[in-house]
């Protein structure tokens, strides 16, 4: 845990974007505390114990995914950077996961980790857009550092020019907006060139233990190189002097000294900790930038693997019933009409087997309408939403009987944008933080710098990436010109 009242650097927060930070660091000499208001890593990315079972929070698949020995890519700069070994991450590719539109999900394109998959898929369902297809890949290979600044420029736009078939273009941003759109109905062309390889190029994957695995490993590592961390002990203010960051004042009233700092919690709940030393107590707190995309999540536990009720052909499923794919905060609670159903069981994991089977649900939801219920009403509104949204996305999957499936169901949970909030701080419960982006990291305050998902990378290979980046860029490297 470490007593120091004193630090090169402080990073708050220990998602996973704070603890590749951190761990690059330490690597380095500097003297680094890690400060977690929570009691478990991992923030938006972590795992939770209830009734003798863990749950994973946050994982449908690691992104990036590729097999061992390709060269240049984002999971290789990872272990390389953080020194892990490949092995130790323990990655297991999905088998095939499909995009289903449509009532029943009569359109359908399947895609793995072999691109040509989806490419075949293109062809077979929507011959005419092949070519346009192939043109849109070659035209978003220049797109692929989310780290670098750029001006906004509509993803949906350059899409145009490629795709005249509406409903291709909405089965292609179904998938890459569920899995890093922080705005409404449209993406930066950056950050769609950046998930369109990441998900679509590269591929899925997932370790046979889930979070609890990366996490381990990341903890490990981080405590080996020195790192120290501080659990159950939040950062209440920023103190800062001279337009520069000096103390943390933290939750139980002490301060600690530090020298710079990284901050993964995102731009504007950084900003509501900032204090001059002048002043008498924190900013008045502004609205958040932009609607906040955020979810819900439904887990049915299993007492049989997937395919035993016939679910065993997909990973993942990503599904729309409406003319239009419409990725937006609704008006109610949930939006049922899209969404991703996830089998972690149907990764291969070669002989190994999860001990249970695992349905997981996920859809678009409104904060506001979960964030202020009475508990009793709020536990009812769980328990509804979650058969809710079984119903929903039963309608693209293989048949089973109500009756089949309640014997089988050994246990529910569901969380919602209330919970996220609660155990990461969040604004609104976003899950990809604000739809601005701070792609350099800079912050009004010469030595604080932010990392995570306001830095614009996502996914868990890019929170991790997002923190290498920060301690690259603006602490090992900052002045020398050097490139990471």
């Amino acid at each position: 845990m470490g007593s120091e009242s004193h630090f090169d650097v402080a990073i708050i927060g220990a998602g996973l974007s704070g603890l590749a930070a951190g761990i690059r660091l330490a690597h380095f000499g500097r003297r680094v505390g890690i400060f977690e208001r929570h009691t478990v890593v991992g923030g938006l990315n972590s795992f939770y114990g209830l009734a003798g079972r863990k749950y994973d929070v946050g994982l449908h698949a690691v992104t990036n995914y590729v097999p061992a020995g390709a060269k240049g890519t984002p999971l290789g700069k990872l272990l390389r950077q953080l020194r892990i070994e490949r092995d130790e991450l323990d990655l297991c590719p999905q088998r095939q996961s499909r995009v289903a539109f449509g009532p029943g999900g009569g359109a359908v394109l399947r895609f793995g980790n072999d691109f040509a998959l989806l490419e075949s898929e293109v062809a077979r369902a929507f011959p005419a857009q092949a070519d346009g297809f192939r043109r849109l890949v070659a035209a978003l290979a220049p797109y692929d550092d989310a780290a670098r600044p750029a001006p906004f420029v509509s993803a949906r736009k350059l899409v145009a020019q490629y795709l005249t078939d509406p409903l291709l273009a909405d089965m292609i941003f179904c998938v890459l907006m569920y899995y890093g759109g922080a705005q409404e109905r449209d993406m930066d062309v950056v950050q769609f060139g950046v998930m369109f390889r990441s998900v679509f190029l590269e591929g899925l994957a997932r370790p046979f233990e889930g979070m609890r695995r990366i996490l381990r490993v990341l903890t490990e590592k981080y405590r080996a190189a020195g790192g120290q961390r501080r659990m159950g002990c939040g950062v209440a203010r920023i103190i800062v002097r001279g337009g520069r960051a000096a103390a943390l004042g933290l939750d139980d009233g002490s301060e600690i000294a530090v020298d710079q700092v990284i901050s993964s919690i995102g731009a504007e709940e950084t900003r509501r900790l900032l204090v001059p030393a002048e002043a008498g107590g924190p900013p008045e707190p502004a609205p958040a930038a932009g609607a906040r995309l955020t979810f819900i999540e439904s887990i049915r536990v299993l007492d049989r693997q997937p395919e035993a009720l016939g679910w065993g052909g997909d990973t993942i499923v990503f599904f729309n019933e409406s003319e239009r794919f419409d990725y937006s905060v609704p008006e109610g609670a949930a939006d049922l009409r899209s969404g991703v159903i996830c089998f972690p069981n149907n990764f291969d994991f070669g002989a190994r087997r999860l001990p249970e089977g695992l349905l997981r649900i996920t859809t678009l939801a409104n904060y506001d309408r979960w964030a202020h219920e009475p508990e009793e009403a709020y536990r009812a509104a769980k328990a509804s939403w979650l058969d809710a949204a079984t119903r929903s996305a039963r309608r693209f999957l293989p048949p089973v009987a109500d009756a089949t499936l309640a014997a089988a169901t050994a246990a529910t949970d569901v969380f919602t944008p209330r919970t996220i909030t609660r155990f990461t701080g969040h604004l609104g419960g976003a899950v990809y933080g604000s739809p601005e982006k701070i792609r350099d990291g800079r912050t009004a305050v010469g030595n604080l710098y932010l990392c995570g998902t306001d830095q614009g990378l996502l996914g868990i290979v890019g929170s991790m990436l997002s923190g290498i980046t920060a301690a690259n860029r603006h602490i090992l490297h900052a002045g020398t010109g050097q490139s990471f």
